[in-house]
């Protein structure tokens, strides 16, 4: 028999069931004292012998044992044992969500801490978190647009693939996010059983690719929604880095630093034209989970492959009923012996 527990946190328990154990023995020993003192005195010698032939010691003692006993099993309960295993089969139900992730040199900048593309990582790991029978997928973009994952429901395989993204230096000049669009949205299953969306995490930077055209007409002959996240400081930017022969510099273009700002206007039109949301999250952290929960909430959800799962059985109702038992036996035990009827002598 495979026997755990599933809350030992509540073992802890047991520390009260020893205190009030100690107390238990400690008032019976002084109910024993104080007997015994009161029949010393002289004047309550004749009350003795009624006081002895009425009070039982045996049986407060077993009536304190069964409600002690009462009180562990109550706490093996709340420990929830278990043992044996039941299969259960679990119909997956989930809408189609592909993230789309800027890996440009542009994310390299810190004005988002550590950088834009360490913070747009992060944003996926907290929605993903969120998300239950969703299946996801993951395309990568900077002057190329590659699938890095295709749709799963392994979230782990997913993350994985997520965390492994390196910024890339583009080999058409520059972020293409409408080449990423079309990408994400030629990732999907022709023949679509669920609701469908793209959610990009961009600083929006873009080079002609003209995204906003791109993500309507994905809307209007797919039905797919876009939503963006914006990262990214839209005032001042920042400049980004690069590691020249061991020492940190600048990227410099024509003699100058280059500083890069979050495109807020382009990723807010994307979004709009696609029957999406644009969260502007620039260099703040926000619960891109919670936004999202709430966003793709009235995506069509589809009904995906069954899995059938190993579940261990809760036995938490035995130790229970058997506290219940001794609590019920206690009940019938007599604190005190029968009275015996006084007897009277018979003058003759």
């Amino acid at each position: 028999m495979d026997l755990h527990f599933n809350n030992l946190a509540s073992m802890h328990w047991f520390w009260l069931v020893a205190v009030l154990a100690l107390l238990v023995v400690h008032t019976a020993l002084w109910r024993g004292r104080a007997l015994r003192a009161f029949i010393a005195e002289p004047n309550a010698m004749q009350l003795s012998g009624r006081v002895a032939s009425t009070r039982s010691v045996v049986r407060p003692a077993i009536r304190a044992v069964l409600v002690l006993g009462a009180l562990v099993a109550v706490v093996v309960a709340l420990m929830d044992p278990r043992w044996g295993v039941q299969s259960e089969e679990i119909k997956r139900r989930g809408a189609d969500v592909m993230f789309v992730i800027d890996v440009s040199r542009s994310m390299l900048a810190e004005d988002a801490t550590p950088n834009r593309l360490s913070r747009a990582k992060a944003f996926v790991e907290d929605a993903v978190s969120r998300m239950g029978g969703d299946r996801i997928g993951l395309v990568d973009f900077a002057g190329v647009a590659a699938l890095r994952a295709p749709l799963t429901l392994n979230y782990g395989a997913l993350l994985t693939s997520v965390q492994g993204l390196e910024p890339k230096g583009s080999l058409r000049g520059g972020s293409m996010l409408g080449d990423a669009l079309t990408k994400a949205a030629e990732s999907f299953s022709s023949d679509a059983i669920a609701g469908r969306a793209i959610v990009v995490l961009s600083d929006g930077e873009d080079m002609g690719s003209d995204p906003v055209t791109i993500a309507k007409a994905i809307y209007e002959s797919q039905g797919i929604r876009i939503y963006t996240v914006g990262i990214g400081d839209t005032a001042d930017g920042a400049r980004i880095p690069v590691d020249t022969g061991g020492q940190r510099t600048w990227i410099v273009h024509d003699g100058q630093e280059v500083w890069t700002k979050m495109d807020s206007a382009t990723l807010r039109d994307v979004a709009q034209s696609a029957g999406g949301v644009f969260v502007p999250a620039g260099t703040a952290q926000v619960d891109l989970g919670e936004i999202l929960e709430r966003s793709l909430g009235d995506l069509e959800r589809g009904e995906f492959e069954t899995s059938t799962i190993q579940r261990t059985i809760p036995r938490f109702q035995w130790p229970a009923a058997f506290a219940l038992l001794l609590l019920v036996v206690e009940s019938l035990v007599p604190d005190r012996a029968s009275r015996r009827p006084l007897t009277t002598g018979v003058r003759t």
